[in-house]
């Protein structure tokens, strides 16, 4: 099989919200794209039709996307997937990603997010193929040593919580293979903010915000470099904006687009989370040539548009 003159690209998770919005940068770079989601996070078509996220993108594209029902965790179905396409790269978004859930049910996430990649991984030996796009997580972090952190920053280390620690395995996993193959709307009444006595700006968690629209491109950027370039092994490389945002600011800021007063109520931290956490991007920036270009407003403004639209989600339309 040539994988190197493939433009085809699975997306696991594709149908989910980084997912989904992947699918249209791809497209514009002239890859074909193959979707492969278990829907356990996303909003259903209606039977013989793809689910209502990549139906909108076909719209928005022109053009159908390949879509697969199929679970990691189901191996000779995600092995038939493989057998159909001749896939250069894979994308891969699949997986839980509830904090204060992982918490409470650990082993659900180890078991979806660590084993199911286990198997994507194996399947993708079988098939030869070498180029991987892992979207991984800044809380691999941990508890910040320094602002803003760097790639050089420790992982590993004293992880907050079940999702952080499968990320975390997922990319020691990866690390592993690649040492090992030389050659290769108005529907809550108010928003929980779960905390205001950290040690930031208002008390209230600081996190680098990022544009949805931003972060696809980002990993379209990543497997483009994958493309052109013959560099072996695994490199992290953090995708944000270097900058870091309080709740309370960003609540602000929704309030101020939308024009409407954005209730919240204070309630005790949530497990598993940390004061401040944003990145030093200029890896991304000299390495793979992106950068955010997105502003908080612009992200508010965007996120308005879409629920108004949508204020029950996919499911009705204004």
């Amino acid at each position: 099989m040539d994988n190197t003159k493939s433009k085809c690209v699975l997306l696991t998770g594709g149908a989910g919200y980084v997912g989904s919005h992947t699918i249209i940068p791809l497209i514009e770079s002239g890859y074909e794209v193959v979707v492969l989601d278990n829907l356990s996070n996303a909003c259903k078509g209606s039977e013989g039709q793809n689910p209502v996220p990549i139906s909108q993108v076909e719209k928005l594209v022109g053009k159908p996307v390949t879509f697969y029902n199929v679970d990691l965790l189901d191996y000779d179905s995600l092995s038939k997937v493989f057998d159909k396409h001749n896939f250069c790269c894979v994308i891969h978004f699949a997986g839980l990603k509830a904090v204060g859930e992982s918490c409470i049910i650990p082993l659900t996430y180890y078991r979806v997010n660590v084993s199911g990649s286990i198997n994507l991984f194996q399947v993708m030996k079988e098939h030869n193929i070498k180029k991987l796009v892992f979207s991984s997580s800044s809380t691999v972090y941990g508890e910040p040593q320094f602002l803003p952190i760097t790639e050089s920053h420790p992982v590993g280390q004293n992880l907050l919580n079940g999702y952080a620690k499968s990320k975390y395995y997922i990319e020691g996993i990866i690390q592993d293979l690649c040492n090992s193959d030389k050659v290769a709307v108005g529907n809550r009444p108010c928003i929980n903010v779960f905390g205001n006595d950290y040690n930031t700006v208002d008390g209230t968690g600081v996190r680098d915000y990022l544009h949805i629209m931003d972060l696809a491109e980002g990993h379209v950027s990543a497997l483009q470099k994958l493309q052109n370039s013959d560099e072996n092994g695994a490199i992290a490389i953090n995708l944000g904006t270097g900058n870091g945002y309080s709740v309370l600011q960003v609540i602000d800021m929704f309030s101020q687009v939308s024009g409407q007063k954005v209730k919240y109520t204070i309630v005790e931290r949530r497990s598993g989370d940390c004061a401040s956490s944003y990145c030093d991007a200029s890896l991304a920036k000299s390495y793979l040539g992106w950068e955010a270009k997105k502003t908080l407003k612009e992200m508010c403004e965007d996120t308005w548009r879409w629920q108004s639209s949508y204020p029950q989600g996919f499911s009705t339309k204004k």
